[in-house]
């Protein structure tokens, strides 16, 4: 049997795979295996939402199975992702429920979890989740069952804090902000607004059904098109939970993860905020990236694909500054998860600091063609042991030199296997990737 929890919590489609009945069971056991690990009170939970017609009936159902298991609960509405791991840590609860899929069309809803202080949970405690779905245990009565209380000022309190984050005053700065109908859709206008910058908000008026509707950070069309229109300095775009953030310069480019972590990278090295001049960033970044930085004297440390890795080793090795290309960025002086609004605000001020225009900031990182090719395979181990797709890397990779980068990687949840090369030319990667997908295709 698969295990319930993904590398980000637990997601599928709502009503029908992730249904109320499974919800409240969540809800439930990670409020006992909560009041197990520590009997000196009863847990405390935060409650959170993006506005997707299913989070309203999931979250009743997550209210009920965290109060019928005696955790009292801190109901926040609709916030960003970050809002919530910040919100845990700030009203010093237990634990942090998120009812979002994220990126993930409509039809779809999650449930991640967070641990004290509003960090991610160690797999440990997952798998005792999960195990304790079926338990049977007596539920509390009277006054053991969970109380609920909203939390008024959530919103507020997000806002105090990524102000407190933010270095400069964002005056005289124009941004177009695409909300993607989701969590951001309150909160990112007023937070830029408050920092000093005149908003434009695109896609900021979510009715429960259109959240990620051809729009935000993985449909950045319309904003870039909105940027040249407002004649604004610059865009951004966030996902259907605000925890990814990706950038549209004046003229209209896309500027993306690799791009604004190149950009906050050189920002911290100068200001001595990046910790060992290091960044974390995945395996998928951006040959660009390390080429950028490594032109510096700023080391690139890599990680599996998932902000949950970069997480680990920020957390690991005590770094300051790692994301993905995405648009999940990491900053663990300020946030315990990727934060879309911090991110902005920090790529933001490093704009008014400077004087300088996006793409005079981002041109610090040359983004090489990169070539992405799907190859169906009968058996991923079988390319993994095989020897002639070990000696065409080799040969592709001896013929790119440094200015090339080839990654061969199997899906985690298909017959797959995903061929990368990066190089110089487009034209260069494509041919590579083509040729290396045959040979791949051959083995399996």
């Amino acid at each position: 049997m698969a295990r319930l929890f993904g590398t980000d919590g637990v997601r599928g489609l709502a009503n029908a795979e992730l249904t109320p009945e499974l919800a409240l069971a969540v809800a439930a056991s990670a409020a006992r295996v909560l009041a197990a690990h520590d009997r000196s009170h009863r847990p405390v939970a935060v409650v959170g939402r993006d506005p997707r017609a299913s989070g309203e009936m999931l979250e009743a159902a997550v209210v009920a199975g965290l109060t019928s298991a005696g955790a009292d609960v801190l109901r926040v509405g609709v916030l960003p992702t970050p809002a919530v791991a910040y919100l845990v840590g700030s009203l010093e609860a237990d634990l942090g429920v998120m009812i979002s899929a994220s990126h993930n069309p409509m039809p779809d809803n999650g449930i991640k979890l967070f641990a004290a202080g509003g960090h991610k949970l160690p797999d440990g405690i997952e798998d005792e989740i999960e195990a304790g779905l079926s338990d049977g245990k007596v539920r509390p009565t009277g006054a053991g069952v969970g109380r609920v209380h909203d939390v008024d000022d959530a919103l507020d309190r997000y806002a105090t804090h990524l102000l407190g984050a933010t270095p400069h005053s964002l005056a005289g700065l124009k941004v177009v902000v695409d909300c993607a109908n989701g969590a951001s859709s309150a909160a990112a206008p007023e937070v830029y607004r408050r920092a000093g910058a005149e908003v434009v908000a695109l896609y900021a008026e979510p009715d429960g059904v259109n959240i990620n509707e051809h729009c935000g950070s993985n449909h950045p069309e319309k904003l870039r098109e909105a940027v040249v229109k407002h004649g604004a300095d610059l865009g951004i775009a966030h996902d259907g939970d605000a925890d990814r953030c990706v950038a549209v310069d004046s003229a209209g480019e896309l500027v993306d993860g690799d791009q604004i972590m190149a950009v906050l990278a050189l920002a911290f090295a100068e200001s001595g905020e990046l910790v060992k001049d290091t960044l974390v960033a995945t395996v998928m970044s951006n040959l660009g990236l390390h080429l950028a930085m490594k032109a510096h004297g700023i080391a690139v440390v890599t990680t599996a694909v998932g902000d949950r890795y970069v997480l680990e080793e920020l957390r690991a090795s005590g770094f300051a500054l790692g994301g993905e290309q995405s648009g999940h960025v990491v900053l663990p002086a300020h946030a315990t998860t990727g934060d879309g609004l911090l991110t902005a605000l920090r790529l933001m001020s490093r704009m008014a600091e400077t004087g300088k225009s996006l793409e005079d900031l981002a041109s610090v990182m040359n983004r090489l063609p990169q070539v992405l090719v799907n190859v169906p395979v009968a058996d991923k181990a079988a390319v993994a042991d095989s020897s002639e797709v070990r000696d065409a890397v080799g040969e592709v990779e001896a013929e790119l030199g440094e200015e090339g980068r080839v990654l061969l990687r199997p899906s985690g949840t298909e017959q797959l296997v995903r061929v990368m090369v990066e190089a110089t030319a487009q034209t260069t990667a494509q041919a590579a990737a083509d040729r290396l997908a045959g040979v791949v295709s051959a083995v399996s």
